[in-house]
């Protein structure tokens, strides 16, 4: 069946684009903005955001007219909004990172034996990281998996490497369950993780945990660059700024109640 307003899988999928248009936008989207971003005839784009602003999935700024996600849609994830919580505390942190060594900073949460990045700040210049808020990622060949899988008990890993495998991403790539487990150790044992162009060949990536009152790590934080920005030279101070600020974070988690704290 040809793409038509009237065709209903086109309308649920233009619905869904918008609705992860406007989580990726912090600040929200406007009608046009929306059309123009996604293509929709802004006649359409208006029908399907009154109906979504109507549900609660959406919710409207009377002054700006921009659209943001609604309090509805966090009802359909259990820990959505807790997700949510997490990246308004840590969006600071990240920026003085990237402030500090133009790095591209990611926040991650594991869900479903993923890592899923719940935000993003971007470093300044022309190499880019191709990820955005929402990407699945691996576990055993990214640094912000290696956080969230660390302290997990041995049996929870394994069966992680049962249903996700051991995927190789590249020549460096972690592809044995025994060197897997020795990596995670050394994890727990220097509070911060390495991914050594294992994702991505010509990148490194650092990542460090942060965790909720009863020690559990609730989500990682990890900063992405080339490896000349990220040479034997710079690795050490880059890697005591992470875990200072995945401290901070877990500190400032526990004071707001976010992260559980009694």
């Amino acid at each position: 069946m040809p793409a038509t307003e009237s065709n209903p899988a086109t309308a649920v999928e233009r619905a869904l684009n918008i609705l992860e248009a406007a989580a990726q936008r912090r600040e929200g989207l406007t009608n046009s903005e929306i059309s123009r971003k996604l293509g929709i005839p802004k006649s359409s784009a208006s029908y399907i955001l009154r109906t979504l602003e109507r549900r609660g999935y959406l919710r409207r700024d009377a002054e700006t007219g921009r659209y943001r996600l609604g309090l509805k849609i966090l009802s359909l994830g259990g820990d959505a909004q807790g997700n949510l919580d997490i990246a308004d505390v840590a969006l600071p942190f990240m920026r003085a990172l990237v402030e500090k060594f133009r790095l591209t900073v990611h926040l991650a949460v594991l869900d479903q034996g993923e890592a899923v990045y719940i935000e993003k700040v971007e470093a300044p210049g022309f190499f880019k990281v191709n990820t955005w808020v929402g990407r699945r990622m691996f576990l055993h060949s990214t640094s912000v998996g290696k956080c969230l899988m660390a302290w997990l008990p041995k049996q929870d890993v394994e069966t992680v490497v049962r249903q996700q495998g051991l995927k190789k991403r590249t020549p460096k790539t972690i592809t044995t369950v025994s060197k897997l487990l020795s990596e995670l150790e050394h994890v727990k044992q220097t509070g911060y993780a390495v991914d050594d162009e294992e994702n991505s060949l010509g990148a490194r990536c650092l990542g460090a945990p942060i965790f909720d009152a009863l020690g559990n790590v609730i989500a990682a934080i990890g900063a992405s660059g080339t490896l000349t920005q990220m040479d034997e030279a710079n690795m050490p101070k880059i890697i005591e700024a992470l875990r200072d600020m995945a401290r901070r974070i877990t500190r400032q988690l526990l004071r707001s109640g976010v992260a559980g704290a009694a």
